[in-house]
């Protein structure tokens, strides 16, 4: 690199002799006349353009001892910037002669370049290789020696020791490159041996599964299949399946329930289908007939692809004991409305036919035979007001629907209902502002008004405060999924609230069903909440009610909004409150009474004749 310093390598002197010193110093830093020899050559081989700065630069230390060498060898070695060459001499007395000294020096620095200066034949070079071992790091100069001699070793053997120092670094770095790439794979095959177990269990465990899994699939007695979520396909079907459909495993497999008309349902639709829970359809097995089944689907992963499991409840016996048992219901409550019926039309009856004998007596006490009248005109009221009560319970009741504002219609009922409930009651109304129009047959609603008025003032026997309200109403999911009869839109509502003694949880169910009542013999027929759902079923509205024993009840009727259509108008029956307080009379005219009951056409003629 540009920035590298340059190489200064270290060479120790080691002779007793200080002279000897003064003279390699000389030599090897330049001073000498072999410096300029060496310069020479290398301008005859490299040109006059070759730089004399490509020479080293030695740095040169002396030791005159070979124990001194030593020190000095150990202590540039700990910091790092080894001594490169030494010039030893053989001869050193008293110490270590030359030869000791490199066997001491080579066993703490052994790659260290050594050049043996002797004068004398002390050791040959068997001598010398037997004690310091066959060995390249060593070189002989023979004394006199020439300056050239000591510069051509001084500059060969440190070109040598960098190069075998550079070597030996890369040899260091491709071992350590060796080393990291073999702890890499070392540790990538570790992680793939783990992964290769971990695949290994994981199949183990699948295999396991599947199996545990297909035995469940085949020995579960609801019916399954396994079906292709692409096309629809059956890939895979238990014994119980295919005894519901009645094909087998081999007219079923890769077919689609479409194919078969095992259903007329699209089951090919998996994005949807795959949310079924309990979903009811109708399935026909290959001899024609059909069973009614509930169906979950499970969406589940095969080697083919996505698929979903259906599993199956065959429920057509669950749905025809259903059938029977709400048609035992049905008969049940028609038997008990006949019943009801029956018992309050016998004592009507009763009446009627009492005073009605009365007056066939020939009885001539007017004041007896007006009263007989009344009681016969009374009962004959209350059995006409128990068929309204019917009418309106079978939602047969004639009705006109118009837009009705409750706000007002309350309102003009205030006085009337006041007069009803007594003076032990307190009526407390609150109308919210500026409320929609109902659809609505109004004299339904003041009936359904009244009758919801008169309860709570029944469930008061000390009397207290009667609460109504009116109000607007949006129907969200909520309110819809706490009412079967509601759908999400705008609605309006009236309440009537009372502080009376509340209704039983377990009876709440029970209100609206005929003549069931809780009140005591002889104070209601049963009939008045049974009407009152029936109206507002024909309104195509709904009731809520709360209540809390002790604490009283809230009856709340929803009604849906007018929107300005043209008005289902049924014509309603004129109804005659009162009688007239004076009888029209005739002057000899003929009518022609039409009417297939005897007794009914009998009192026409009879009432016409006695007109005039």
């Amino acid at each position: 690199m540009m920035n590298e310093q340059p190489f200064q390598p270290r060479i120790l002197i080691v002779d007793d002799n200080p002279a000897i010193h003064e003279d390699f110093r000389k030599i090897l830093s330049g001073q000498g006349s072999g410096a300029a020899i060496l310069g020479a050559l290398e301008r005859e081989l490299f040109g006059e353009s070759a730089p004399s700065s490509s020479r080293a630069t030695f740095r040169i230390d002396s030791a005159f001892q070979g124990k001194e060498a030593l020190d000095l060898v150990q202590k540039a070695r700990e910091e790092n910037d080894p001594y490169v060459l030494a010039f030893v001499d053989v001869r050193m007395p008293p110490g270590w002669d030359g030869v000791e000294t490199l066997e001491r020096i080579w066993q703490c620095c052994p790659e260290m370049q050594a050049v043996i200066c002797t004068a004398y034949a002390d050791y040959s070079w068997d001598d010398l290789m037997a004690r310091l071992g066959q060995t390249d790091n060593l070189l002989i100069l023979k004394k006199p020696f020439e300056t050239i001699e000591v510069l051509q070793m001084a500059h060969a053997l440190t070109q040598k020791w960098l190069l075998a120092r550079q070597a030996k670094l890369r040899l260091e770095d491709l071992d350590r490159m060796v080393q990291e790439r073999t702890r890499e794979l070392a540790a990538a095959n570790a992680q793939l041996r783990r992964e290769i177990e971990e695949r290994r269990k994981a199949e183990e465990q699948l295999k396991a599964s599947e199996e545990r899994f297909s035995k469940a699939f085949m020995g579960n007695p609801m019916p399954m299949a396994i079906q292709t979520c692409s096309d629809g396909r059956f890939v895979a079907m238990n014994p119980s399946f295919l005894e519901l459909v009645g094909y087998s495993a081999e007219e079923l497999l890769n077919r689609t329930a479409t194919d078969l008309k095992i259903t007329n349902e699209q089951w090919t639709s998996f994005s949807e289908f795959q949310k079924v829970r309990g979903r009811l359809y109708e399935i026909q097995r290959k001899d024609g007939s059909k069973r009614i089944c509930k169906i979950w689907v499970e969406p589940v992963t095969l080697a083919t692809g996505p698929c979903v499991l259906l599993i199956i409840e065959d429920v057509t016996e669950q749905k025809k004991l259903e059938d029977q048992l709400r048609q035992a219901t049905k008969m049940e409550a028609i038997g008990r409305l006949a019943a009801g019926i029956a018992h309050e039309f016998n004592n009507l009856l009763t009446v009627i036919q009492g005073h009605a004998g009365l007056l066939c007596s020939g009885l001539n006490d007017p004041k007896i035979i007006h009263e007989s009248a009344t009681r016969i005109a009374q009962a004959s009221q209350r059995a006409a007001n128990l068929t309204k009560q019917l009418l309106a319970f079978g939602r047969k009741q004639p009705l006109q629907f118009k837009p009705v504002d409750l706000n007002a219609v309350i309102r003009n009922s205030v006085q009337n209902l006041c007069r009803a409930i007594g003076e032990r009651y307190v009526l407390d109304v609150s109308f919210a502002e500026d409320i929609p129009c109902a659809r609505a047959d109004e004299a339904s609603i003041e009936q359904i008004l009244l009758n919801l008025v008169l309860n709570a003032r029944d469930a008061m026997p000390d009397g207290g405060p009667i609460s109504i309200r009116t109000g607007v109403l949006e129907a969200d999911e909520s309110v819809v999924s706490r009412n079967r009869d509601a759908k999400p839109g705008k609605y309006v509502w009236f309440s009537v609230t009372d502080k009376g003694v509340g209704i039983k949880p377990e009876l709440l169910d029970k209100i609206f069903d005929p003549f069931f009542t809780t009140k005591d013999s002889g104070k209601g027929t049963g009939l008045g909440l049974a009407a009152i759902y029936g109206i507002v079923q024909q309104h195509r509205g709904w009731i809520e009610v709360t209540s809390e024993v002790g604490k009283g009840s809230t009856f709340r009727v929803v009604l849906p909004l007018w929107e300005g259509k043209s008005q289902v108008t049924i014509t309603a029956t004129p109804q005659l409150d009162k009688q007239a307080s004076a009888l029209p009379s005739g002057s000899g005219e003929t009518i022609l009474v039409v009417e297939d009951e005897e007794e009914v056409r009998n009192l026409a003629c009879t009432a016409l004749k006695y007109a005039g």
